[in-house]
């Protein structure tokens, strides 16, 4: 893995799938013009996020919507990773990211856990992905996940574990305010995560996070790219559109693993039979 990637903090139309095309396609050329190799855009990017029967209307079949052979066209000059909301199998819906490179879908990852309490209501409208893996890119191997997903520590190790070497994050994050403390609440805690998960897996984090306002609700921003060693390469604005770029390289990865030897002194069969063990304690208590 050698290079530079770009984060796109984007506003997005609820239900127009047209234009969020649009203005995909705006920050991909943007990217395309700083020599960028891959772009990263927000959670549910081309549909907007506060949905709900909506959704239903927006949902499609990645393979054979139209307005997605424009982004499938468009990666054939860079890898695009984005949010969509896709038809499944018994049609079911997903919340889910896609990842185009060379006029193909190469991958896609479902979210796995859908926040259904106090503003959130996902898993009204959205069935969970049953399926968790990094994956190979003409640039490196990735793991991708979407907003709640990082909450649950196990998705970044086992992703991590998998051999990924840059976490791919697209979120739909809304403002909360504290009010006895300066700054935002929730970007402290969401920054602290990826500092946290890159310096403990000896990854790069790249958290693209959106903007904008829907149905009363606020998106922050504060777009970032963390490197393994846990530092900031780069920040986004607050509450704007922005675009950042930053270098990606293998040899960072190395340098921390080597240093920190947290990943490779890792056991994951110890964690597997711990975790079959407490499973099935659970099973006989009922």
């Amino acid at each position: 893995m050698n290079l530079r990637a770009a984060i796109a903090q984007i506003d997005c139309t609820v239900g127009d799938l047209r234009e969020n095309v649009d203005r995909h396609l705006e920050f991909i050329n943007r990217a395309i013009r700083q020599k960028a190799k891959l772009i990263l855009f927000p959670e549910l990017s081309l549909t907007g996020y506060t949905l709900r029967d909506l959704a239903w209307e927006v949902a499609i079949d990645p393979l054979r919507n139209p307005l997605l052979r424009k982004l499938l066209r468009k990666s054939n000059q860079i890898s695009i990773a984005c949010g969509c909301v896709e038809n499944g199998e018994n049609h079911a819906m997903y919340n889910s990211a896609l990842f185009l490179e060379d006029g193909r879908i190469r991958h896609t990852h479902r979210k796995l856990y859908l926040p259904t309490y106090g503003m959130f209501e996902e898993g009204r409208y959205f069935s969970r992905g049953r399926s968790l893996r990094s994956f190979d890119s003409k640039h490196g191997r990735f793991g991708m996940l979407i907003c709640e997903d990082v909450w649950h520590m196990s998705v970044p190790y086992a992703l991590t574990m998998d051999g990924a070497e840059a976490l791919l994050c697209l979120t739909a994050s809304p403002t909360r305010i504290a009010g006895d403390k300066e700054g935002l609440a929730t970007a402290q805690v969401n920054h602290e995560h990826h500092r946290t998960y890159a310096r403990l897996l000896g990854t790069y984090f790249l958290f693209s996070n959106r903007v904008g306002f829907e149905d009363g609700v606020n998106f922050w921003g504060g777009s970032s790219v963390t490197d393994p060693s846990g530092e900031s390469l780069t920040v986004a604005k607050t509450f704007e559109e922005d675009l950042l770029i930053a270098e990606l390289s293998s040899e960072n990865v190395r340098r921390a693993r080597r240093l920190s030897r947290h990943v490779l002194d890792e056991d994951p069969a110890l964690l597997l039979r711990a975790l079959q063990r407490i499973v099935e304690m659970r099973e006989q208590r009922g």
